[in-house]
Parts: C-alpha cells; sequence; structure tokens
C-alpha cells in the first residue's frame, strides 16, 4: 500500500484498514521489527499528550526508527498558519518553510492540534493538518485534530479481540457523556465514522439535537451504512439506546451550536449527568464490551464499578494505539527510498 498521508480513515478503501489492522495484530504478537530501521518521525504536539507521545515514540523505537518530539511555542518555535499573513505578531516562522525543513530531515511527521474553540466554522477545516499536508515532502499522520485515526483503529481492533473479526450487525451505542469542560469532537467523530464503516447498527446517543455531530461526519456516517451495511439511529433516551447493545462507546464533546460559547450552553450540559455510563444501564445490554479513547474522569463519565468489571476493554484499546500506529508508520515507509 502507497500510502501518501494518512488523515482520516475516510480516505481509505476497507481493504486497506484491514490490512492495517492485520499488520496490527502481527504487531502485537511480536512487538520488534526493522520496517523504520534508519528513519525518522517529528512528532509535533501543539497539544499536551499522554498515550500518543508514549505510543508513538516507543513504537518507532521498536521498529528501528528514531522520533523527534517538538512543542511548536514551548521548545520549537511558534507557527503562522495562513497564507499572505503580515508576520508582525507572535509566529516566528511560517508553515511553509516548517513542513519542508522537517521533510528535508525526517522521513514522517505527525501532527496534533486540537481546535481553538472559538468558531467551529473554521476550526472544522483543519488549517494546522492540511497545512503540513500541503506542504510537507513526506507522509503526514493525524495523531488527533478534529479526528483521530489512529484511535479509530486501535478501537476497532479491541473490538475485535473480544467480539470477533466480524462486526457487522452488532449493536454499537456511541453515547455522550458528561464532562465539566466542553470537549474535541474527534474522538465520537471518528467512531461513528468507523463504527458505521464496519457495518455495525450504531446508535448515536446524546442528550439533544445541539448535540448532535458536524453535518461531514454526520454524512459520512451515512454514507458508509449505505456501502457497509448496518444502520445509524439518532437517539436522546439512554434506556432503548442501551437495550440489547453489544457495544458502548463514551465521549464527551461540546454542543456545537454553542461552540465558543461555553457559558450558553452549561445549562444544558449540567442537565444531562444522568448520562454517566453505569451498571444499571450496562445492565440493559447483550453483555456489551465497554471502551474510552482515555483520559476519563471516574464517576463522571463512567462510574468505578464499569471501569473495573470485567466488560471495560479501555486498557486494551489503549495498548492496541502502539500497535495500529507501527502498523501506519510501516505503511507510509513501504515503497520509499
Amino acid at each position: 500500500m502507497n500510502i501518501r498521508h494518512f488523515l482520516n480513515t475516510q480516505d481509505f478503501s476497507r481493504s486497506e484498514l484491514d490490512g492495517l489492522l492485520e499488520q496490527a495484530h502481527r504487531f502485537k504478537q511480536s512487538r520488534f521489527g526493522d520496517q523504520l530501521r534508519g528513519r525518522s518521525i517529528a512528532l509535533m504536539f501543539f497539544n499536551p499528550s499522554m498515550r500518543t507521545r508514549t505510543s508513538f515514540e516507543l513504537g518507532a523505537h521498536q521498529l528501528g526508527g528514531k522520533a523527534i518530539v517538538l512543542a511548536p511555542g514551548k521548545d520549537a518555535w511558534p507557527i503562522e498558519f495562513e497564507l499572505g499573513k503580515v508576520m508582525d505578531g507572535e509566529a516566528e516562522e511560517h508553515i511553509a518553510e516548517v513542513a519542508r525543513v522537517l521533510g528535508r530531515y525526517v522521513d514522517l511527521i505527525g501532527v496534533r492540534a486540537f481546535p481553538k474553540f472559538q468558531d467551529w466554522s473554521v476550526d472544522r477545516e483543519d488549517r494546522v493538518l492540511r497545512a503540513f499536508a500541503a506542504h510537507s515532502p513526506v507522509p503526514v499522520i493525524n495523531m488527533e485534530t478534529i479526528t483521530h485515526p489512529c484511535q479509530e483503529l486501535a478501537h476497532i481492533m479491541a473490538l475485535q479481540q473480544h467480539k470477533g473479526a466480524e462486526l457487522k450487525g452488532r449493536k454499537y451505542v456511541l453515547t455522550w457523556t458528561y464532562h465539566p469542560k466542553p470537549l474535541n469532537t474527534a474522538v465520537a467523530n471518528s467512531a461513528l465514522q468507523i463504527a458505521t464503516r464496519y457495518g455495525m447498527d450504531v446508535t448515536l446517543l446524546c442528550p439533544s439535537e445541539e448535540y448532535l455531530l458536524d453535518s461531514r461526519y454526520m454524512e459520512f456516517a451515512r454514507q458508509n451504512v449505505a456501502e457497509s451495511g448496518g444502520s445509524l439511529t439518532i437517539s436522546h433516551d439512554p434506556q432503548s439506546a442501551y437495550r440489547n447493545a453489544d457495544v458502548v462507546y463514551a465521549k464527551s464533546w461540546g454542543a456545537i451550536p454553542y461552540f465558543g460559547r461555553w457559558d450558553q450552553e452549561k445549562p444544558l450540559r449540567d442537565a444531562h449527568k444522568h448520562f454517566v455510563v453505569d451498571e444499571a444501564k450496562m445492565a440493559l445490554t447483550n453483555n456489551a464490551v465497554f471502551s474510552h479513547c482515555l483520559p476519563l474522569r471516574r464517576n463522571v463519565k463512567a462510574t468505578d464499578a464499569v471501569m473495573d468489571s470485567a466488560a471495560c476493554i479501555a486498557i486494551d484499546e489503549a495498548e492496541n494505539r502502539l500497535h495500529v500506529q507501527k502498523a501506519i508508520m510501516a505503511a507510509l515507509m513501504r515503497g520509499r527510498d
């Protein structure tokens, strides 16, 4: 597979995604390889990380490569991304130079850059990631921006481990949960994409219409249903949504109509703390597995009882980040001089 960039799983065929997962399963059995021998990756962190940094840095090492971690604005110069900008502010250099220079040094570039949470019409353009991809002479990997494709594959890999390789027809509940802060929609966007891509019967459970995801990802989900089978249902009722579920995936996210006006969203958010994943809701399921991308606030998003139960596969999913990211890096390097 000759891949230019790894930005969104929607850019790849189902067979390509299956190939990445097959390689990830092999890496799980045997962690070390030489696919990145003599190669290097620059990991650009515009936002904090624990699992992403550890898994990418260690993954490169386990394949014989070298990872360079950079935090623009902290241990690297602040970067400007707008074309035609008069750079008389904080930024010291432009992405047009940054990406091309890094491309002379390294073989891959990973980018983690969350939305600014001010204007969704701007943030949904994913300008930082797209600018790196536009200017970089080497492949760029999305380490989470407004989607989280690496998490998607780690999630599906965990589901295959616990529910079998064929996931089509499984009832999958993507549930909004309360959080004291409005969070990025990236993981929710990605979960919706990948669950529908693998033919599951997906229920998007959220408090109200205001918490529906961006129309782009809702449309991707509908396209996936048409191509892969399965279904997509919108629900605002936890009781019916959980009933007979095979998978429960929890995530908190901000209401897009209130994007940048979080004080106005707060009363709506605070009224739905009961969306917590607890034993009573899980008892309605068909012995469902439960997962979350982590980090998770216990007894806010999910109770201790759920997190500590045999149904919780969040740790397996987190481990799988290491394996799928090695598969992605190896695939991006395949066939390159």
